[in-house]
């Protein structure tokens, strides 16, 4: 077994995540060039200086999961889900059900939670959003963004729900509240549901094929017959009927 599966083998044991679902030459590029920044020369190296430093594990999870985001991201493709998406979920059912998987540190369901207000009152918005990551669950749940992370953000959006603080803006607390943080393994824990509504945008891009297709089959599963999944502009479904989906939109597939 070479460096990298040993790698993944102990890192399987010891967090439960699975990093042979992932794109190897992307994961292992961006975990040697943290290994070497570190001034170390191999996987087997990087692991043992992990089981010693908890903040390098914390630096290391971080390389693992990849954590980029931002408020409204692809903002076209969130109008929409506003405008062509939402009126239908919500004819259907007037308090959906919905879930940002894999939400990094919250701008995603933070964003679905504002774009829901547009259209019910704060009391019947309610958000699910997960992560493996248990250090951006915590940075989802103080609420605290960067003038980058809001650059999408509509303006009116940003003076009716931000207050500035020092270098960064705090999301009122009451939109806080409609978004419950909880820790989830995408490739390896049981789905929640049924959903309304699923978002998971910016994610898929990192696994495999196979991996692919496993987690197509359990967002179907875990959608209410007509509930939508929502991925990002570089995750097009080819063959979503393969999977029991149809296209909506592009980038919006209803289960049939």
């Amino acid at each position: 077994m070479d460096d990298y599966a040993q790698f993944i083998a102990k890192v399987k044991r010891k967090t439960g995540i699975d990093l042979s679902l992932y794109k190897e030459a992307q994961m292992k590029r961006r975990l040697a060039s943290l290994y070497m920044k570190k001034g170390l020369n191999s996987f087997a190296e990087l692991f043992a200086a992990m089981e010693k430093n908890p903040a390098l594990w914390n630096e290391c999870l971080d390389r693992m999961t990849i954590n980029v985001s931002e408020f409204y991201r692809n903002a076209k493709r969130w109008d929409v889900l506003e405008r062509t998406i939402l009126p239908r979920l919500l004819a259907e059912n007037p308090r959906p059900k919905v879930w940002s998987a894999a939400c990094s540190t919250g701008e995603e369901p933070y964003t679905l939670a504002l774009v829901l207000l547009k259209h019910m009152p704060l009391h019947r918005v309610s958000v699910l959003a997960t992560d493996i990551d248990e250090n951006a669950l915590a940075r989802a749940r103080l609420g605290l963004y960067s003038e980058r992370s809001l650059a999408e953000l509509p303006e009116e959006m940003k003076k009716k729900f931000f207050t500035k603080d020092g270098e960064y803006y705090k999301i009122d607390e009451k939109v806080k509240q409609a978004v419950t943080f909880q820790k989830h393994n995408l490739l390896a824990d049981p789905f929640p549901g049924p959903f309304d509504l699923i978002v998971c945008r910016n994610v898929l891009i990192y696994f495999t094929e196979e991996a692919k297709q496993i987690l197509y089959r359990k967002f179907h599963d875990a959608l209410r017959p007509g509930g939508v999944l929502f991925v990002g502009s570089t995750e097009q479904i080819f063959n979503p009927g393969l999977y029991g989906f149809e296209m909506e939109e592009t980038f919006f597939y209803r289960k049939r």
